[in-house]
């Protein structure tokens, strides 16, 4: 097939299914890279349309694509959204019974789906590694990739295990996808990944309409209402606890601008419904952690707020990046202050927890999951962390921190809080399920609701809403989930009830105290890691002389760039009505003659050449503003 035919197609593909003229900028470069049969990685900023590089190839070849993702709520939204498009799709996650994911597997080795999301701890269990080999499997799409890298800042084991799944794979090409890496990331994602030959496709992470800004205030509140008065729109403001989601929100109510809070320990209803009135505008500012933003896609949110310090500049970059997505000017700013400094500086001792009190946290785990020594494996537990800390009187900090050890050193997986509508699936075929309604026309209007409901129940385990058929069929809630219950007995259908509860998923038996292992190298590794991320983060909040865009860009290894001319820092220089070059040059030649000595403006004059009189003194008072040169009761100047 020639390019220009197969280029066609993948058009047709576009418009047929996404409902797309034009490909976004380094789409269909991914896409062709995969069709060819090239190990692939795809570095893309949020928002910037990295699912279709691996659904489009995906549909144009036969067989099913295999995505491997860390995130459930990610991977139910973009199974929905393809469901929705009329291409099967199914996730298997921690949550899930083990019959459910055995059907599930069934399925695929039939070919009933074309893509199968599954977390990277599934990957490693016996139940998926004995099924895989019967699979056509026609695309391995590795999500999030940054994961799978030591030095990347979400660093999760499981991903190493990748590379051992494509050993049965014949040939099948690999496309990682990340939206933030490191040129060190990149290279240890396509090792990590063995990938034959190391090639990347890399749209600039440079966001033209988005400015970018660091405030040193120590009123973060009266800033907050001062920046919302200024900049109209939807708004996001991220904070590091649940508690903050809602003091902010509601400061904010009180001042008269719609918000609401948002964060993992909602139920499913409370924060779909605060998400809903926030994409649909009723709601102007939502309030929330990091659990808020995966797979949301709102363009026209005009500012991002960080209260709070992010951990590393990825992160950030990240979240920051759901500001301006219709490319219209929109707003990125962190508020700090001293508080936050000293804050940032001592996370790190927060992050990597004592390891006896790893283990005494590990035990009381067990203890709390009513585990015997040597069981487990394999299994899931609804685990209410709060309720585990409270129990344990354990510091919730250690504890969060010491769950993401354990789950690095893969003895078991967590996830907080998600929802997992009940689910349904026939286990017999249609002729089975009449000769049931015969002999029992008591359950036939039931059956027939849910024939009539959900088309998709004989291949796939369709959500099921217990409260709409009670309401079609003129009785109770609990009525429906007793028939329900009944048909899972007697083996007439698969029904798996709701759960909305943090999952922990058990990847070794449980294990004495003494037979865990900490691998102290990687840990030591990482640990110079995030301090060398926490370092950069701090550089970026003090550094008020570069571009912030700039500075972002060349922290992924873009060195191409120039100033932006709309964040913080160049608003200030613009002032200065000083070009670049003539900038630089004053800097440098101010660094040059203050670092070691304190001199008056007369002595600066005396020992700068090529530089105006006029420029020298707007370009010190700049200088001074910021901090960067400091003036004594004598009028020394002195570069601090």
């Amino acid at each position: 097939m020639n390019a220009d035919k197969k280029s066609g197609e993948l058009h047709e593909l576009l418009k047929k299914h996404w409902g797309y003229d034009q490909f976004r900028p380094f789409q269909e470069e991914a896409i062709q890279a995969v069709l060819n049969k090239k190990d692939t990685l795809a570095l893309m900023p949020t928002g910037g349309g990295k699912s279709i590089c691996f659904q489009l190839p995906a549909m144009h070849m036969e067989g099913m694509c295999l995505v491997v993702s860390p995130l459930i709520a990610l991977m139910k939204d973009q199974v929905n959204n393809l469901r929705q498009r009329n291409i099967t799709a199914v996730a298997i996650h921690s949550g899930m019974s083990y019959r459910e994911v055995d059907l599930i597997l069934e399925k695929c080795m039939a070919g009933h789906y074309k893509f199968l999301y599954l977390s990277p701890e599934r990957l490693t269990t016996d139940i998926f590694r004995d099924r895989l080999p019967k699979m056509k499997i026609n695309l391995l799409a590795v999500d999030e990739a940054h994961c799978v890298s030591q030095w990347g800042y979400d660093f999760r084991p499981p991903y190493l295990r990748i590379a051992e799944v494509r050993e049965g794979l014949n040939n099948i090409p690999v496309l990682a996808l990340t939206a933030s890496a490191t040129k060190v990331v990149c290279s240890d994602i396509m090792e990590k990944l063995q990938f034959k030959k190391h090639y990347v496709v890399r749209r600039s992470f440079e966001r033209k309409n988005l400015s970018y800004s660091v405030l040193f205030e120590e009123d973060k509140f009266g800033r907050l209402l001062k920046m919302l008065d200024k900049v109209r729109g939807t708004a996001i403001v991220y904070v590091r606890n649940r508690r903050r989601t809602k003091e902010i929100a509601l400061f904010l109510q009180q001042n008269k601008v719609s918000a609401t809070d948002y964060h993992a320990g909602l139920s499913h209803l409370e924060r779909s419904k605060k998400q809903e009135d926030w994409i649909q505008n009723k709601v102007r500012v939502i309030v929330c952690t990091n659990a808020f933003g995966m797979g949301i896609d709102k363009p026209d949110v005009r500012l991002v707020v960080h209260w709070d310090v992010p951990d590393n500049l990825e992160s950030y970059f990240q979240e920051a990046g759901r500001a301006g997505r219709d490319e219209k000017k929109s707003f990125a700013v962190i508020l700090y202050n001293h508080s936050d400094i000293t804050e940032l500086n001592k996370r790190e001792a927060d992050q990597f927890p004592d390891l006896d009190k790893v283990k005494i946290i590990y035990n009381a785990i067990g203890n709390f999951c009513k585990l015997a020594e040597g069981s487990g494996l394999g299994e899931s537990f609804n685990f209410d962390l709060n309720n585990f800390i409270k129990i344990y009187k354990f510091n919730p900090i250690q504890t969060l921190q010491s769950l993401k050890l354990l789950a690095q050193e893969e003895y078991l997986s967590f996830s907080e809080s998600v929802y997992l509508p009940s689910r349904i699936m026939m286990t017999v075929d249609k002729e089975s399920l009449y000769r049931y309604e015969v002999m029992h026309p008591e359950y036939e209007a039931l059956i027939k609701t849910i024939m009539r409901s959900y088309g998709g129940v004989f291949d796939y385990f369709s959500q099921v809403r217990e409260e709409e058929l009670a309401k079609a069929l003129n009785t109770t809630y609990v009525e429906i989930i007793k028939h329900l219950r009944i048909f899972h007995q007697n083996n007439l259908m698969h029904y798996e009830e709701r759960n909305e509860n943090p999952q922990l998923f058990f990847l070794q038996p449980r294990l004495r105290n003494e037979q865990l292992c900490f691998n102290t190298e990687l840990l030591n590794q990482r640990k110079e890691s995030f301090h060398k991320r926490a370092q950069a983060i701090l550089h970026y909040l003090t550094d008020h002389m570069h571009c912030r865009n700039e500075s972002l860009l060349k922290y992924f290894d873009e060195d191409d760039t120039n100033r932006c001319g709309i964040c913080d820092v160049c608003l200030r220089r613009n002032k200065l009505e000083l070009s670049d070059i003539e900038f630089e040059n004053i800097i440098d030649q101010l660094k040059k003659n203050l670092k070691q000595n304190q001199m008056s403006f007369n002595q600066l004059l005396l020992n700068i050449s090529g530089i105006k009189e006029e420029k020298l003194l707007h370009a010190l008072r700049w200088l001074i503003e910021q901090n960067m040169i400091t003036e004594n009761e004598s009028h020394q100047l002195h570069w601090n």
